[in-house]
């Protein structure tokens, strides 16, 4: 009967929600039906929602067929609250509008839009969103308002639930509600008269009850999201900011969150940040409660354990406490930490007391501090679980029941466990490793959280969820903390909301003691580079596939599957296991780009790139028509290139005659017969020719990579010279003599063979470079200059024995000084590519841009283009799905050429921008005269 129930919602479905966006294949449900949290569920059907009108007819055609249905945004919530066996409906990367108010008070958010990018949005403006979670980089404002998430800084004062204004709603039978809007409430007023009549009834008996109302008060006093949030009945007389208020915290349980409109903060312009050494956590708690009045914006604890995690060598066995103060003038801020210093003298320190004030050291702790729960995580013994959970105490009792804390979890022998959190607040993590895979280790676990409970509520009338949300894991506690009167109320605002008790089931409201110790998540060993990975998503921001394939962590997701699977031996496990294995070649290895961004959020820097080519080789045997194909690629490389400059040249003549729509469409009919795909941007071919070499006394080698030795430019180029001869005449412009290394056509630095998992044939490949290029520079003595930044970066992975610079760095380092800048007034476009990021060169190719140009343009929300090599001549669906932002921003700014430094990267860039992308060498060219006019080269 429910398969028939889902089957007919998924024929009514498919009348408006288009098939790519409805997920029933056995990996996308598995990918999606996990998120950061220790319990999995696998869904029956995921939906990425467009808009609110779909998600009200999906709502409406759920509550006609009786099917639960789960929200999830970014998938980092910790206690179960965004996974499902049922409907999963995602609201993320279309989510991410929104707007702001003239004063820039007041901002209204989509669900979908990180944290993180709402504050570079207001930052201009002096103002920021307050709510601050740990996972602020990576969560989305939907969870982080749903769960009520904080921070470090927000505490009680600032966050979701004082600062939200009014919210759009979609109920469980698909009606519409916009708090904010006074059509919206006439209508929702006229319709649904029981319900706010309802609402006021709650909020009357709530106040009426003086002892129930003061203890409602005092539970919010301090950080507290266990059930549903009972504060706005006591605040609040208007029954739609009541409602508004409900949402918050609610975990989707009681209504879909569409768009929150919420106050803003000032962002103060000064901050200084100290990292406070105690002998024991006691002191350190005790320094805390002092500074609570003091001009202290945040104080997070971390205990022995969470900086042994991140390798703090300060010394053993000690407790430290990150302090910060913030002002909007110098002096305010040296007057705070004055102060600051004055209420510690009585504490001792292990150290002494330092604030810096400079944000490339002070943004070295915050990392530290926001990367604890991955970082320890990564510790775990091999195959065991994380868990996180997190508690508030009266900030009074905070040392004597933190010591407590430490002294159950130490009890209990979890003597890897470790405590950190938002100490100015009260509010503490505690992180466990835990194994599930026995009925002893699960009564372990058991009695470990029927002691916190006493603990926490019993001897110190705390919260037993701080901040997370209640989810699945403190569900059987709710009633326990509140008690029977306020669970009641509880209870009715969730059967007013919900009355098929179709949402988020099981989240906060769970008939089940026994259901935080089911539906465990199994962490299988599967690949030594990603084996430290808990799941929790950071990595997703940076993924150019997230939303479009699968995400970084969705890969390791399946590939831990596809482990256990291994491991078993009956039909249905083998059958499911070949089912991934098909399904997994397309959407987790052939779309992944392999770039390593995805390591560069991750606290533990695991980079997927690396599990991707350990796949490609376990595919590539020695002895396969592919690997052989790379071997001989490898071995007669010269030739190969000269191969296919012939190729290119009839290509551009093909171009030149039958314009772009025509070839265009050649193109893409070749392509769909598995032709690489051809587009306007593809340039000519590069015949190499001696370049005439001037004899200089500063000197440096040049290695053209292969790819600008067998590509010239494209037709549409605004600068027709050919890259390479373009950089000799730039490095000779500046007074240099341009060495090239011997047998230059057959050297390549691997990368080529590394996409493709070839390991042995890309380590061999660099080997010879780097003999040659230690030859030419005399024994490491002369810089040497790669023009392709991904090039670049393998060299520099791989290659010890000589000094190496790409484009920017080398012309920033070595000729900035040697050459007469003359910006042009007019817009360009600038690209960072993957490689540039990774070593750090993206500011560098920003501030060189600006001395070529008075307006220089960064597009927003543009990471790695996804051309990855040549994939995207083989997918350039990745290709354009990454790069889906950056032409509304270039046509707005009015740019006509963009510039980067990888000319792969460049062809992507040119296709799908539609202005021409050529190397940053062309602008510094254009922009430039030497300072010796002996040198100068004409143009």
């Amino acid at each position: 009967m429910k398969e028939q129930k889902y089957n007919a919602y998924l024929k009514e479905i498919g009348k408006f929600i288009p098939k790519d966006r409805i997920y029933t294949d056995e990996l996308r449900l598995l990918a999606w039906g996990t998120d950061a949290g220790f319990y999995r569920l696998i869904p029956k059907i995921v939906i990425r929602a467009k808009d609110e009108n779909e998600v009200s007819r999906l709502l409406a055609l759920a509550d006609k067929y009786t099917l639960p249905v789960t929200f999830r945004a970014a998938g980092t919530s910790l206690s179960g609250q965004s996974i499902s066996d049922s409907i999963l409906i995602v609201a993320g990367k279309n989510w991410e509008k929104y707007s702001i108010s003239e004063d820039f008070e007041r901002i209204t958010l989509q669900p979908g839009i990180i944290g993180a990018r709402v504050n570079e949005i207001l930052k201009p403006h002096g103002r920021k969103f307050a709510p601050d979670p740990a996972s602020v980089k990576s969560a989305m404002v939907g969870g982080i308002v749903m769960n009520n998430a904080s921070g470090m800084n927000c505490g009680t004062h600032a966050n979701s639930d004082k600062e939200l204004l009014s919210a759009k709603i979609v109920l469980a039978d698909g009606t519409r509600l916009n708090t904010g809007d006074p059509e919206s409430r006439m209508t929702f007023e006229k319709n649904h008269t029981p319900f706010l009549n309802k609402i006021i009834e709650i909020r009357d008996e709530i106040r009426n009850d003086n002892e129930l109302s003061d203890r409602i008060r005092k539970k919010y006093s301090i950080k507290n999201v266990t059930g549903l949030n009972l504060l706005p009945f006591v605040i609040y007389d208007d029954p739609f900011d009541i409602i508004a208020h409900l949402m918050v915290g609610s975990e989707g349980t009681l209504a879909f969150l569409s768009e929150v409109t919420m106050k803003t903060e000032h962002d103060y312009p000064y901050s200084a940040s100290a990292m406070l050494y105690f002998s024991n956590i006691k002191d350190a708690c005790r320094a805390v409660v002092a500074m609570k009045p003091g001009p202290v914006f945040s104080a997070e604890l971390l205990d022995k354990k969470s900086l042994a995690s991140v390798n703090d060598t300060t010394g053993t066995g000690l407790t430290a406490v990150l302090t910060e103060t913030k002002a909007d003038t110098p002096e305010e801020l040296q007057a705070n930490i004055e102060e600051i210093k004055k209420i510690l003298s009585p504490f001792k320190t292990v150290t002494p007391i330092h604030f810096t004030d400079k944000p490339e050291e002070y943004s070295k702790y915050w990392a530290i501090r926001s990367g604890i729960f991955p970082s320890v995580g990564g510790t775990r013994r091999p195959g065991t679980t994380v868990l996180i959970e997190d508690v508030a105490f009266p900030l009074k009792e905070l040392p004597e029941a933190t010591a407590d804390l430490q002294e159950l979890l130490v009890t209990n022998e979890y003597h890897d466990a470790c405590i950190y959190g938002h100490a100015l607040e009260g509010n503490f993590h505690f992180i466990i490793s835990q194994s599930f895979d026995s009925p002893e280790q699960v009564a372990r676990y058991e009695k470990l959280m029927d002691e916190v409970k006493t603990l926490v509520v019993d001897k110190y009338d705390g919260s037993l969820k701080a901040e997370h949300g209640t989810g699945r894991n403190m569900a059987p506690f709710v009633k326990y903390e509140w008690g029977e009167r306020a669970y009641g109320f509880m209870k009715a605002v969730k059967e007013l909301f919900d009355p098929k008790g179709l949402l988020n089931p099981g989240v906060i409201f769970n008939e089940d003691p026994h259901c935080h110790l089911k539906h465990f998540k199994p962490m299988p060993l599967t690949n030594a580079h990603v084996d430290k990975c808990i799941e929790c998503g950071f990595c997703e921001v940076n993924c150019l596939t997230c939303g479009f394939s699968l995400s970084s962590r969705q890969r390791i997701v399946i590939q831990r599957e596809i482990s256990r699977l291994k491991k078993l031996s009956d039909t249905e496990s083998s059958e499911r296991l070949k089912t991934l294995q098909k399904q997994y070649k397309y959407l987790g290895n052939a779309t992944c780009a392999g770039d390593g961004l995805c390591s560069m959020s991750c606290p533990m820097g695991i980079n997927v790139g690396d599990l991707t080519h350990d796949i490609r080789q376990a595919n590539l045997p020695e002895k396969s028509i592919g690997y052989k194909t790379g071997d001989f690629v490898a071995n007669h490389f010269a030739e190969t290139k000269s191969a296919l400059r012939p190729v290119l040249y009839l290509a551009n003549m093909a171009h030149n005659m039958l314009g772009d729509k025509v070839m265009s469409s050649i193109g893409q009919g070749l392509h769909q017969i598995g032709v690489p795909l051809w587009t306007p941007s593809m340039p000519k071919p590069y015949y190499p020719h001696r370049i005439q070499q001037h004899e200089e006394s500063l000197k440096v080698v040049y290695f053209p990579s292969c790819i600008n030795q067998t590509m010239g430019t494209a037709k549409d180029s605004p600068d027709q010279t050919p890259l390479i001869d373009k950089t000799v005449a730039l490095l000779q412009k500046a007074g240099y003599e341009v060495i090239f290394p011997e047998n230059m056509k057959n050297l390549c630095c691997g990368t080529i063979w590394e996409s493709k998992g070839m390991m042995d044939i890309a380590d061999r490949k660099s080997a010879e470079l780097e003999a040659a290029l230690y030859k030419a520079s005399n024994g490491g003595k002369y810089p040497v200059l790669c023009d392709q930044s991904p090039c670049l970066h393998r060299m520099r992975e791989v290659m010890t024995q000589v000094k190496l610079y790409e484009p920017v760095e080398f012309i920033y380092t070595f000729l900035k000084d040697k050459l007469v800048f003359s910006p042009i007034d007019e817009p360009i476009a600038v690209h960072i590519t993957c490689s540039m990021r990774k070593i750090n060169l993206g500011n560098m190719l920003v501030d060189l841009a600006h001395l070529c140009s008075t307006k220089v343009i960064v597009p927003e929300e543009v990471g790695c283009c996804g051309f990855a090599g040549d994939r995207g001549f083989t997918y350039p669906e990745v290709n354009a799905y990454a790069l889906r932002k950056l032409k509304p921003q270039i046509e707005k700014a009015g740019v006509k050429t963009g510039y980067s430094n990888s000319r792969t990267c460049e062809i992507g860039l040119t296709t799908n921008a539609g202005i021409p992308y050529i190397s940053i060498v062309y602008l510094v060219d254009k922009c430039t005269t030497s300072k010796n006019k002996c040198h100068e080269q004409p143009a």
